[in-house]
């Protein structure tokens, strides 16, 4: 029961990852690329252009992002990857992001699963939504408060410091919303609340200086766009792998 539970979360994963590629080209993409136009040009009010350090981490962070959630496809910044629209071991644009969500995709199927496999209650065609809902929650939406997602170009604060907050984040938003969701006592209930409220108490890492020469409203359009692509991606997730295990729970 366990072994077809992990293989259908595998399955579910694959699916999801080449739905979210589909999703990202028709609208996370164009963003992107419309950014990276800016890449190189001053901010409004300051004398000279982003030192290239600070394009080097921003760069790192979207090939983090990729691997880690399925936000941004994983893009080189530099000169020459622009031109020829590769990224890292000579991939496309197109592949890269296509094997980084399939990878992330197949990872967060067997986070799910391993969690409804722990708790009893693997995910179902009935609660296939509810388990991606949360799961969206607690890896993008709740850290987002604090970490929206950026685009190249876009200041920010320092990597370590980010990646260290939003890792932390989403293991307590995690923890309490699964408190919320599964335990049925108050002091549990209030405990979950306090976990997923105590990151945001703390704050989120922030760069000292916001100026920036990409237009604020090309960010606020990718932010919506990348939340709406994966909680797209979460729930895609939460029905395939609800909709596998019901099969193979009725041949089993």
């Amino acid at each position: 029961m366990i072994v077809k539970t992990l293989l259908a979360a595998i399955c579910a994963g694959l699916i999801a990852g080449l739905f979210m590629t589909a999703a990202q080209e028709l609208r996370v993409v164009p963003l992107i690329l419309h950014a990276e136009t800016y890449e190189g040009e001053p901010a409004p009010g300051t004398p000279t252009a982003h030192e290239h350090s600070s394009r080097e981490s921003r760069s790192l962070l979207q090939s983090l992002a990729s691997a880690l959630q399925p936000v941004t496809p994983a893009y080189a910044h530099d000169g020459e990857a622009h031109e020829d629209g590769g990224i890292m071991f000579g991939l496309s644009r197109f592949s890269g992001t296509l094997m980084a969500n399939l990878v992330t995709g197949a990872g967060f199927g067997l986070l799910l699963g391993g969690i409804g496999v722990l708790t009893g209650s693997p995910p179902t065609l009935r609660t296939g939504l509810t388990w991606g809902a949360l799961g969206w929650l607690s890896v993008h939406m709740l850290p987002a408060l604090g970490l929206p997602p950026e685009l190249p170009g876009f200041p920010a604060a320092d990597l370590g410091d980010r990646q260290t907050w939003w890792l932390v984040t989403m293991a307590l938003s995690a923890l309490g919303l699964g408190l919320i969701a599964l335990r049925p006592e108050i002091v549990a209930k209030g405990a979950g609340f306090i976990l997923l409220a105590l990151p945001h108490i703390y704050g989120a890492p922030q760069p000292g200086d916001i100026a920036s020469s990409v237009p604020a409203v090309l960010g606020a359009e990718f932010a919506v766009a990348a939340l709406a692509t994966t909680l797209a991606f979460w729930l895609v997730l939460g029905i395939v792998s609800g909709a596998i295990n019901d099969r193979f729970l009725k041949t089993a």
